[in-house]
């Protein structure tokens, strides 16, 4: 699998987000969230199309950048700014995001590797622990 430029990313998000939205949040892959965030750096608000799991009211989104050696964009601003907005669905709410400490990062990880197992491939390609981030309704 090729690694996609920053340019690449934006472009290919962009597209995802306008699909979901213009579908009223309904695409073939059910388990996508908009993750918007607001910028560590710019202050900017940034949306993410991201997979997620979802246990009762909280919300799981991995931090994976398909296995690169740097965390995500949107997992700094997450660090920097955790009040952030969801959409599932044509459901939209405020929330706030923490990251996972282990063992709970390892159970939602290995929870989300039996639904999509490439995030295993994820894991072995890096040397970096991926972060899980749990995002509850504010």
């Amino acid at each position: 699998m090729t690694m996609l430029s920053d340019a690449e990313w934006l472009e290919r998000n962009a597209k995802v987000i306008d699909e979901f939205r213009a579908n009223g949040g309904r695409l073939e892959r059910q388990d996508l969230v908009l993750l918007t965030t607001t910028g560590a750096k710019s202050g900017r608000q940034v949306t993410s199309p991201l997979l997620y799991l979802r246990e009762g009211d909280t919300v799981y989104v991995i931090a994976s950048k398909q296995g690169s050696a740097s965390h995500p964009a949107w997992y700094h601003n997450v660090v920097a700014h955790p009040e952030v907005t969801l959409e599932i669905g044509a459901e939209r709410w405020d929330a706030r995001a923490r990251v996972l400490g282990d063992p709970e990062r390892e159970r939602i990880y290995a929870a989300q590797v039996a639904r999509y197992p490439f995030f295993a491939d994820y894991q072995q390609k890096t040397a970096r622990t991926i972060p899980v981030v749990a995002i509850e309704r504010a």
